[in-house]
């Protein structure tokens, strides 16, 4: 698919947004996801010990969010309602999701993933104190659930526009977060429109804040719609070529070692 298609995001037919519409709810049939288990089998299997394979998982919080609108929207007003109009609904929801979502990640780590990122896509959205109440508690069940059953096994959230979520989001217990700087970073997205020598040194910026140590590479929130696609492939393409020993000095590289 182009990068320059619309797309919708997803539609869901039937909101849930009453007790009856509650349930409609089944659990989490991983029959159907068998060929995401193949995948992450096959990539394992292709990528050896060269790279690490990510399984990723929608926050429940984020998740709901479509649920409950009926598919993409820029206002989340009938979810934000819910918070204070029927809170007990939107807790039933967060909880049957957050049970679904920690079996899907737990099988994807069975399945061959090194690592999960939690995207909490739009918990952006809500206030700190809001995200402390109607996401975080649910994310700190889908860490600890993958703690318990996959020990060792790093997780990552990220939450697009978290500038005030930084020091709640370390309290979930994942091993990293989505910030410049730590052992995850990323590049803004919208860096990917301007001209190929900018994004190649929007590139390196990022990999010099996170320093020497080996770190997770990432385009911010993913691709946006309209991103032209030799962008897109430049950005493969540098980070595949970059040789830290031309970004850091001998000394960077030893004192980065200590600290591992």
């Amino acid at each position: 698919m182009s990068c320059r298609q619309r797309v919708r995001g997803p539609v869901i037919k039937s909101p849930i947004r009453s007790e009856d519409d509650l349930k409609s709810l089944h659990a989490i049939d991983l029959g159907k996801l068998n060929f995401v288990g193949e995948s992450l089998k096959i990539l394992r299997k292709e990528v050896g010990d060269q790279a690490a394979v990510l399984g990723f998982i929608g926050a429940p919080w984020t998740i709901a969010t479509y649920i409950v609108e009926g598919g993409t929207t820029r206002t989340y007003t009938k979810i934000k309602s819910m918070c204070h109009t029927a809170p007990h609904i939107l807790r039933a929801l967060l909880s049957h999701l957050t049970e679904a979502i920690a079996e899907y990640a737990v099988y994807q780590v069975e399945s061959g993933a090194h690592c999960i990122q939690i995207f909490d896509s739009w918990g952006g959205q809500l206030a700190p104190s809001m995200w402390e109440l109607w996401s975080k508690p649910y994310i700190n069940k889908i860490v600890s659930t993958v703690k318990e059953r996959c020990p060792g096994t790093p997780l990552v959230l990220y939450i697009n526009g978290n500038g005030g979520l930084l020091e709640r989001m370390k309290a979930t217990g994942v091993d990293h977060t989505g910030k410049c700087g730590s052992s995850f970073s990323y590049v803004d997205p919208a860096s990917l429109f301007s001209p190929l020598p900018a994004v190649s040194d929007e590139i390196k910026r990022v990999v010099k804040s996170a320093g020497p140590r080996r770190h997770v590479l990432n385009l911010g929130h993913g691709v946006l719609v309209g991103t032209p696609e030799e962008a897109v492939a430049h950005f493969f393409d540098v980070a595949r070529s970059l040789d830290i020993s031309n970004l850091f000095s001998d000394q960077e590289v030893e004192a980065s070692h200590m600290l591992v």
